[in-house]
């Protein structure tokens, strides 16, 4: 997910002013774009040596390390919003950083590509898996380790006491809010520990 319209659709979720972390946040583009725009302050993290690179180039707090770690580093809710934006699919420890993002943050976002997406199901029949703008790999080189849907993410939520404050679709730069498990190549949801 690169495209600066998708990020600024994204950016509207977040409050004016807000303390961001961004987990996995590439090449800062994001972080930068709530910067200018949203008068956000925060870090990003990423493990990649070029997109650090250009995190520190564009002026974006970066810290270098693998999620795989963990957030020890950040207190209970250090930040406004924590972001996983195309992140969640690459850890293999997805459930625990789901928790330790509503632990560091008030809010959490994430957002992944939908497998329920139409296209995806129609690859799946014709006997292939899909290969999609938002799926455009192979399945024997893709960074993805996992794939999941909105429905699937709705129950992982549930299962780790986390409420979803609002999920839809994104689809062509749109929000899709009328069946966004399959009319969506991109699901969202912000979300929210339950008290207690």
């Amino acid at each position: 997910m690169s495209d600066i319209s998708t990020y600024r659709l994204l950016s509207q979720m977040i409050p004016r002013g807000a303390r961001v972390l961004d987990l996995g946040c590439g090449d800062g583009t994001m972080l930068d774009l709530l910067a200018r725009e949203r008068g956000c302050t925060g870090y990003g993290i990423e493990i990649d040596d070029a997109n650090v690179l250009a995190c520190a180039r564009r002026g974006v707090n970066v810290i270098q390390r693998n999620l795989e770690d963990g957030l020890d580093l950040f207190d209970d809710r250090a930040f406004d919003v924590v972001l996983q934006l195309d992140t969640l699919q690459h850890l293999r420890n997805a459930e625990t950083m789901l928790r330790e993002t509503a632990r560091v943050g008030r809010i959490g976002i994430v957002a992944f590509p939908n497998f329920a997406h139409w296209p995806n199901r129609m690859a799946i029949l014709r006997g292939r898996m899909p290969v999609t703008r938002r799926l455009p790999y192979q399945w024997y080189d893709t960074p993805n380790i996992r794939v999941g849907t909105f429905k699937d993410f709705d129950a992982l939520a549930r299962r780790n006491q986390l409420r979803i404050l609002d999920a839809f679709g994104l689809q062509d730069g749109r929000e899709v809010r009328w069946l966004p498990n399959a009319r969506a190549g991109t699901a969202v949801f912000r979300f929210e520990a339950m008290p207690g």
